[in-house]
């Protein structure tokens, strides 16, 4: 089952290459490292399908590693302008246009 290490990392750097025409080695490997972090530390609490749980808690760990990241860099607020031409989106006033209001506006919808 370890073959499954394997195959997360080998997507991600098909993707990378497709979108980005290029090959990131460092990205590439850091799953793998993040893969023995994650499993050693599994192993020691003597979990049952540590490659399962790893391959999970590795895909988990980089989404929420992102998701605070963008937030911290303010990218909505940053591609605002991209948004409004993909989306063709609207906003009344670019200065009144925060993370709060935005997330106000979606619990109310």
């Amino acid at each position: 089952m370890l073959y499954l290490y394997f195959i997360t990392p080998n997507l991600g750097l098909l993707r990378n290459y497709v979108k980005y025409k290029k090959f990131n080695l460092s990205v590439y490997l850091r799953s793998y490292i993040v893969y023995f972090y994650f499993h050693l530390m599994l192993l020691m609490l003597g979990f049952k399908n540590i490659i399962l749980t790893t391959l999970i808690i590795e895909r988990w760990f980089w989404f929420i590693y992102k998701t605070f990241k963008s937030f911290i860099k303010n990218d909505y607020i940053r591609k605002q302008n991209k948004y409004k031409i993909k989306y063709n989106l609207k906003y009344q006033d670019n200065s009144s246009v925060s993370v709060k209001s935005i997330v106000s506006s979606i619990l109310t919808e």
